[in-house]
């Protein structure tokens, strides 16, 4: 199946429903053994300029084509901001309310940076509302499959999560070497395992998950 660009068409729509902005979210490093799980939002309103080229899922771009965008992306949206859940934090609570967590503190950010959240509609990548499970007051939060590939709202925000904890992840590699983290990305790679069992876990380690053999 041929790849397509994602476009506006949602946003749009949603936009000429009343909403006085569409806030594009997505999260990433979900299935990671170590490391935060991240929230990215991206909030867009009628005035955007010119999407930037070659925009997608995060997944679907390489390192450094996902460098190169972030910060084209950062620059096209109205505001954007990365909220993240430690991996203590998903061991205490667990995954799914970790979400919501790093979710609800990207949310606090956009809403510091003068962003009419309340107003807006969040365009929320799958089909789990994991953030309105987190917030006091419901948001009017929209869920869509696939809307990291189809919606360029979401894509932005793919983006700009995902480069934003690779960072981390590579500065972590960096203080704490012999995971492999700045390739693995805190991900459970060959290489990832037999480290945790030669060395042992770290505190970045989500060690709810795992699992070694004696």
């Amino acid at each position: 199946m041929a790849v397509c660009d994602p476009t506006l068409e949602v946003e749009l729509g949603l936009l000429a429903d009343g909403a006085s902005c569409v806030i594009g979210c997505d999260e990433v490093g979900r299935g990671a053994l170590a490391g935060p799980v991240g929230v990215g939002v991206a909030a867009i309103d009628g005035t955007l300029g010119t999407m930037p080229v070659g925009l997608r899922d995060s997944k679907m771009l390489s390192q450094p084509r996902r460098e190169a965008l972030a910060p084209l992306a950062v620059a096209w949206v109205l505001h954007s901001a990365v909220g993240l859940a430690s991996a203590s934090e998903v061991d205490e609570i667990g995954i799914i309310a970790a979400l919501g967590l790093a979710g609800k503190r990207a949310l606090a950010e956009l809403f510091a940076a003068g962003v009419d959240v309340r107003g807006s509609v969040v365009l929320l990548d799958g089909n789990d509302d994991y953030l309105n499970k987190a917030l006091a007051t419901p948001l009017s939060v929209m869920t869509r499959i696939r809307a990291d590939q189809d919606c360029a709202s979401v894509s932005a925000a793919s983006v700009i999560a995902k480069v934003h904890r690779d960072r981390l992840m590579i500065a972590a590699d960096a203080a704490t070497p012999g995971y492999g983290w700045s390739g693995n990305k805190g991900y459970g790679s060959a290489e990832h395992m037999a480290a945790i069992g030669r060395l042992g876990p770290t505190g970045l380690h989500r060690k709810s998950w795992l699992t070694i053999s004696a």
